[in-house]
């Protein structure tokens, strides 16, 4: 499975849409000599300035965060709990604190170097949850900022298949903003991170 990527205006758009439009999409990593990807089964939206959850909240600008304010059709790679590594795709317009943070996929190709990179055998442990589907992938900070077109990881438009219908639900794993439904998942999954069914976001176990 390959081809040409999204290109650079499907993520310059309202982030919502971009993230329900990301369900079934492919992400295709080539780090350290191995090509690997899964499909998109679940995301989150972080919309902004505005919503209490997002890195960018109140226009906020830091060293860690400045990618997030820059242009759409980037790599967003950050560090949480002093161990994982989260991938998201920076949305909208420069200026625009806004992303989609990618919370599971459907192991595709590369199997076995997303096994050895995580030390399991569980194709289910493989890329369920953030954290998760970046060590399988071979995705760190080093990517932070890399073109989601042009870069080492990309994200392709879906294969031809009937999709699944997309469900909405709480964030996990923020304390703030927790009942926005901004988590899309793809219905009936069995890749998702977490159960589908709407929750409260009480989950504060993080991102991975």
């Amino acid at each position: 499975m390959s081809g040409e990527p999204l290109p650079l205006d499907f993520y310059a758009r309202d982030t919502a849409n971009v993230a329900r439009d990301l369900l079934g999409c492919v992400v295709e990593s080539y780090v350290g000599g191995h090509r690997a990807g899964g499909r998109i089964v679940e995301v989150e939206a972080y919309v902004g300035a505005e919503d209490p959850a997002d890195h960018g909240y109140g226009n906020k600008r830091t060293a860690r965060n400045e990618v997030l304010f820059g242009s759409p059709g980037v790599s967003y790679v950050y560090f949480v709990y002093g161990m994982h590594w989260c991938f998201n795709a920076v949305t909208e317009r420069a200026g625009c604190p806004t992303a989609v943070l990618i919370r599971a996929l459907e192991p595709v190709f590369g199997i076995e170097a997303m096994q050895a990179r995580r030390g399991v055998d569980s194709m289910k442990s493989l890329c369920s949850g953030p954290a998760r589907l970046c060590q399988s992938l071979g995705i760190t900070g080093s990517l932070n900022g890399s073109s989601l077109v042009t870069g080492p990881v990309r994200i392709l438009p879906p294969p031809v298949r009937k999709p699944l219908p997309v469900v909405a639900g709480p964030r996990i794993g923020v304390s703030r903003a927790e009942t926005w439904p901004l988590r899309f998942m793809q219905q009936g999954s069995p890749w998702l991170s977490r159960s589908e069914r709407p929750g409260t976001g009480s989950d504060k176990k993080g991102r991975g």
